[in-house]
């Protein structure tokens, strides 16, 4: 990709993918995934026709921590679309095996994602394996607050009694219990403060922290626990559903993360039959954990969902 690409690239994208409120595909957004994000600038291809971009693939930097001290440069593919006058082409499958070729150049470690059901098969195909389903926890809240129209990106101040306080602050985060993300205090600006559409909140509960995330879903308002911190968190999920206008609280945790259990502790319960999405992932080269089993990533939506 040349950055000259870029206003045509988006094009591609809002024709192949659409938008939604809290989904402008603006120059803004572009630059806060694959130029100012902590972890790197993203690789990104192209795929050209007599000048014209045919299909695009972005794959952001992101680097994943193990438990042994260990720092696993990883790749992570987002924004991709083929433009639909060229559907059918190979596009997807030639600028997927071009990435893939174009990390292990660069000496990175690993690429992993959450595709879509019609997308999945094709990632299998080309060498992903499947880690597991990501599902949802959810606790209702029979307080409703009132409406918010759909098409604007929903204000914290309007999901809660109180509003919440500005995300995006450094927090003392907990040793990695498998793959996690690094919580330095650049990565907790960029990605709670920074992002251009999306405004996350902070709600504290002595000591206890969680972020948040208004969202409306199927005309329903409900609050995205998308992080925790803290020795006690349990008290802050109890804490957000006190002060929430909303008809439920969505979150997830990895099975055997902490955040988990205390999330449960919480009134948050595990929906066993919804899949939200599916894990997968492809080694760059031999890594010292197990990426394939669901216990060894210590994550949660706070890393999974971009938007």
């Amino acid at each position: 990709m040349r950055d000259s690409d870029v206003p045509a690239i988006l094009e591609v994208l809002k024709r192949a993918l659409g938008e939604t409120p809290i989904l402008r595909r603006t120059e803004a957004l572009w630059n806060w995934k694959h130029r100012d994000n902590p972890f790197g600038p993203s690789l990104v291809l192209v795929a050209e026709s007599d000048g014209q971009i045919a299909g695009v693939r972005a794959l952001m930097r992101w680097d994943m921590a193990t438990p042994s001290g260990d720092l696993l440069r990883c790749l992570r593919p987002v924004d991709t679309a083929t433009d639909p006058a060229f559907a059918r082409m190979g596009i997807f499958s030639n600028l997927t095996l071009g990435a893939i070729e174009s990390a292990k150049a660069a000496g990175l470690d690993l690429i992993f994602n959450t595709p879509n059901q019609a997308s999945g098969p094709g990632y299998e195909k080309m060498g992903w394996k499947h880690i597991a389903p990501i599902g949802v926890m959810a606790r209702p809240i029979l307080r409703v607050g009132s409406k918010v129209p759909e098409d604007i990106a929903p204000d914290p101040a309007l999901f809660f009694t109180r509003g919440p306080d500005e995300a995006g602050g450094p927090v003392i985060d907990r040793p990695a219990r498998g793959l996690r993300t690094p919580r330095s205090a650049e990565y907790m600006k960029w990605r709670f403060s920074g992002h251009p559409t999306v405004r996350y909140g902070l709600i504290e509960s002595g000591g206890q922290t969680a972020i948040v995330r208004p969202n409306l879903r199927s005309g329903r308002k409900e609050i995205v626990v998308s992080e925790l911190f803290g020795s006690h968190v349990s008290s802050a999920v109890r804490h957000v559903a006190r002060v929430a206008r909303a008809r439920y609280l969505a979150a997830w945790f990895s099975p055997a993360s902490s955040e988990r259990r205390a999330a449960i502790a919480g009134g948050l319960i595990p929906i066993p039959w919804v899949r939200a999405l599916t894990l997968m992932a492809l080694p760059l080269r031999d890594l010292p954990i197990d990426i394939h089993s669901i216990d060894n990533w210590d994550i949660s939506l706070g890393d999974l969902e971009l938007l």
